[in-house]
């Protein structure tokens, strides 16, 4: 490193080292920051504890911090590059007489020395993450698989995944009543887990602002006792940061490909990866990951600067007498009116939490913010009051998809988009279902139906391919076949009349025999076996790639907690609940309503990359819409109206097929009512 360099990094100060350790999904205790801070350089040092970390390690501590190595790769670096005579003197006898180390007192001496602490880990199987947007296209040397590897393989339905093995016992359950006891993710669960986000932080630092003690979306370091707030967070970032050299760490693609005449690429999905038992800090990588990711495509839009530094700075006049406007980025942790009818939201990122006021005079701002949800992650702009308590704010920016976002072309054909069919059901329309295997046979008497048929290549399922067992109350006076696996060999039935060239991919829904806690993973060999080799059985939320084109397929259970928060959401119009999910880059922004979420360690609901087209389902009804080049598509049902639909007053829409044209994402509805 140069001089030059090395002067510029002497006045790194403890808000850049905390925000870089944030930025790359990790918190860091007071002692850590003042002992890289004390280092004579402490860039390098920074840069090499975040690249040497473990990934078990959620509060970054000085025991953590490896002098010893960090000077021995100082050494060999500069032996490398013809230094080496610079560096025997150099060399330490023990990390606490480092010359990297210039100790605050004897008892961070005391700390380091590694004889006192031993760091203990819990080594746990981490889920396989996805690359970074820029890289997760399909490169043509993707190892080609056998369609079973596509599929769950292994056991996936009991609700208390083992974090060493791969597979659970049991792969499904006597009882598949699903919607009540069997979701071990529960709201109480997670808001027991919504500890302090950044006592280790600041607990060296003054307090100010309206931050709430021991209560935030990202853990408490050390301390058991949790107040219940909101949330948790990550331990791998997903992304590198343009804005510093900090290196991120390697990762698996978890890519999968089936190649032929239809190939497809499984880019995401859960199936084989979850590592979840539903431990306390479990939810806080859960959020610290989602934090950590969707702040990061807001920085690529807006220069923000961490919580903890509102209350640490003083603030300047601007040029128009006002105070200076400043931005931030957090996690939506509470909202509430004043008595005026302003909104104040409360923000959490890993430093701290800051309130906002949103007044009612500014109809647009207040009206953005009429519908923010909690859990979400936006970015404020607004300047401080004097007392350095309240944000004022000018502007609210949530993730979103950007302008540019460029729709792929190139590929040929068409995928035809169904969910929601609900075999073995009493209200299944199976004289509507087999009319729809002519078509796809190219059997209809429709000369323009069997040319639309001659050019589809993929079908794609998105949930609830049964009607499932004990899912609501009275479920069973309404079922044709009681038995949940006769459902499922129906079914394979069916699907084997779809000709062998069109490739299937199912995913489930909460109807289906697998748990209820999303992200679910694909369903299990034992069900799997009775279908034809042309089926591909997927995670859900899962983002496959048919050909070049990307879809994001999810059953869309979160659309129940969108049409009841967000004003103008209904069930008669779907895919403006899916466009809310886009704006937001997250398929079930709030944790701990009607979705049971399994805290993984990466947050499979975020949506990112920007996929070509997003197909959900779950609320019976058709919709399609177009939003910055994104197709969005709610496909319709196969099952008439029950008597619990009746009572809840959903009206269905069935046997209506969107077909996508592959080429230039046209869509045509079918209908076979």
């Amino acid at each position: 490193m140069g001089k030059g360099r090395e002067n510029q990094v002497e006045i790194m100060d403890e808000i850049n080292i905390v925000r870089a350790v944030i930025e790359e999904g990790y918190q860091i205790s007071p002692l850590a920051v003042e002992l890289i801070k004390s280092s004579n350089s402490p860039d390098s040092l920074l840069k090499y504890v975040l690249s040497t970390v473990d990934d078990c390690v959620f509060v970054i501590e000085p025991e953590h911090i490896d002098l010893k190595g960090f000077e021995a790769s100082r050494a060999v670096s500069e032996v490398a590059s013809g230094s080496s005579s610079e560096i025997v003197s150099r060399m330490p006898s023990d990390s606490a007489s480092s010359p990297a180390l210039r100790p605050v007192d004897h008892e961070m001496a005391r700390i380091l020395n590694p004889l006192s602490n031993n760091l203990k880990e819990t080594v746990l199987v981490s889920s396989v993450e996805s690359e970074p947007a820029s890289t997760l296209g399909v490169p043509d040397s993707n190892p080609e698989t056998d369609s079973d590897i596509l599929s769950s393989r292994e056991p996936t339905l009991d609700f208390i995944a083992n974090p060493v093995a791969k597979s659970v016992a049991d792969p499904v359950p006597n009882s598949t009543n699903e919607s009540g006891s069997s979701s071990f993710v529960t709201a109480s669960t997670a808001n027991s887990a919504r500890g302090s986000l950044s006592s280790s932080v600041k607990s060296s630092l003054s307090s100010g602002g309206t931050e709430r003690q021991a209560s935030s979306f990202f853990g408490q370091a050390g301390s058991p006792s949790l107040s219940a707030s909101n949330h948790v967070s990550r331990t791998n970032s997903l992304f590198s940061n343009p804005g510093n050299a900090f290196p991120s760490r390697p990762r698996n693609e978890g890519i999968r490909h089936l190649s032929g005449r239809n190939p497809v690429t499984v880019i995401s999905d859960i199936t084989g990866h979850s590592t979840c038992v539903g431990e306390y800090m479990q939810f806080v990588q859960y959020f610290r990951d989602r934090y950590s990711r969707l702040s990061e495509i807001l920085r690529s839009r807006m220069n923000a600067r961490p919580i903890e530094s509102l209350k640490r700075r003083s603030f300047r006049r601007g040029s128009d007498g006002g105070n200076e406007e400043l931005s931030i980025i957090g996690m939506v942790s509470d909202i509430s009116s004043t008595n005026n009818g302003h909104k104040i939201l409360s923000l959490e990122d890993p430093t701290g939490s800051f309130s906002v006021l949103i007044r009612n005079s500014d109809k647009e701002l207040f009206e953005l913010a009429s519908r923010l949800l909690l859990d979400e992650v936006i970015g404020v702009t607004g300047s401080v009051t004097n007392d350095g308590n309240l944000m004022m704010a000018t502007k609210i920016l949530q993730p979103d998809v950007p302008n540019s976002v460029q729709r792929r072309t190139g590929s040929h054909g068409k995928a035809v988009l169904i969910s929601d069919v609900h075999v073995g059901s009493s209200q299944f329309l199976e004289d509507a279902w087999l009319d729809f295997l002519d078509f796809l046979k190219g059997e209809s008497d429709s000369e323009e139906m069997r040319e639309v048929a001659s050019q589809v290549r993929y079908l794609v399922v998105a949930g609830d391919l049964v009607d499932g067992i004990g899912i609501y109350p009275d479920q069973e006076m309404e079922l044709d076949i009681l038995d949940v696996y006769e459902q499922y060999r129906k079914a394979a039935e069916y699907f084997r009349e779809v000709p062998e060239h069109i490739r299937v991919i199912i995913s489930p829904g909460n109807h289906d025999a697998v748990r209820q806690a999303e992200p679910q993973p694909a369903l299990p060999e034992r069900i799997c076996v009775d279908f034809p080799e042309n089926v591909t059985f997927v995670g859900n939320p899962a983002l496959v790639d048919l050909d070049g084109v990307r879809i994001l397929i999810y059953h869309g259970r979160s659309i129940d907690d969108l049409v009841a928060s967000v004003p103008g959401v209904s069930y008669q119009e779907p895919a403006g609940a899916v466009l809310e999910m886009l704006k937001r880059r997250h398929l079930a922004p709030t944790y701990g309503s009607r979705v049971s979420i399994s805290p993984e360690k990466k947050d499979y609901f975020i949506i990112d990359p920007v996929p070509d087209i997003i197909h959900t389902g779950h609320v019976h009804t058709l919709g399609v819409q177009r939003y910055k080049n994104v197709l969005l598509v709610n496909s319709g049902t196969w099952q008439a109206q029950t008597e619990f639909q009746k009572r809840v007053n959903l009206m269905p829409v069935p046997a209506r097929v969107p077909v996508v044209d592959l080429a230039d994402f046209d869509v045509k509805i079918l209908s076979f009512d």
